[in-house]
C-alpha cells in the first residue's frame, strides 16, 4: 500500500486560516488558546498551534474539537471557513 500524502488539502488550509481568524478576533495569543485547550484536557503548546495555523501540521479530529471548544464555536465553524460580514 502506498504511503499517504502528508500534504494539507484545501479543507485543511481553510480550517487553519479560520482558526487564526477566530483566535485573533477574540484577542487571544497562541499561548492563551493553547492554555485554554490544556485546561479543557487537551494538552497543547503554542508551537503546535502555530504549526496548525501555518498549515505545517495537520489538525486531527481531536485537535479540531479541542480548538473549537476553546474558541467556543462548533467544530463545523472551523471546517466551513470564515464567514464574510
Amino acid at each position: 500500500m502506498p504511503a499517504r500524502s502528508l500534504e494539507i488539502g484545501s479543507a485543511g488550509m481553510r480550517t487553519a486560516r479560520t482558526i487564526e481568524i477566530l483566535r485573533t478576533e477574540r484577542g487571544l495569543s497562541q499561548r492563551q488558546l493553547a492554555d485554554r485547550m490544556t485546561l479543557l484536557g487537551h494538552p497543547t503548546s503554542n508551537t503546535m498551534l502555530s504549526r496548525i495555523e501555518r498549515a505545517q501540521r495537520r489538525c486531527d479530529v481531536d485537535d479540531l474539537v479541542a480548538i473549537a471548544e476553546a474558541l467556543r464555536v462548533p467544530p463545523l465553524t472551523l471546517l466551513q471557513g470564515p464567514i464574510a460580514t
